[in-house]
């Protein structure tokens, strides 16, 4: 009868562990993954335009680029192409290489 006590706890105790690894990973598979994007930021801090393709894409946190509103930027975001979202995660300043160019002609 022990023995069938244990075996049934242990079995209960198997089955827990596997329903919270099922459960982590459904929460794993809906993050999004993490991205680099350059483009500019529209003039209200609300959508960025991608240089790459001209797709524009809605900021979830537009309080993440608060003061570079019209700049050029390169974004780290999560991006949720089903909604057209990206999540602002850290921006920097992109590079201009036209600017770049133009300095060394004169």
């Amino acid at each position: 009868m022990k023995k069938v006590m244990i075996l049934g706890f242990a079995l209960a105790l198997l089955m827990s562990a596997a329903a919270v690894a099922q459960d982590t990973m459904k929460q794993d598979s809906s993050m999004k993954a993490t991205t680099s994007v350059t483009g500019k930021i529209s003039d209200d801090g609300k959508s960025f335009v991608s240089d790459k393709d001209g797709k524009t894409w809605t900021i979830s946190n537009p309080d993440a680029v608060k003061g570079h509103e019209g700049h050029h930027v390169t974004l780290k975001a999560q991006a949720d192409a089903d909604k057209g979202t990206v999540k602002v995660q850290s921006l920097k300043m992109a590079k201009d290489t036209g600017m770049k160019n133009d300095s060394m002609q004169h």
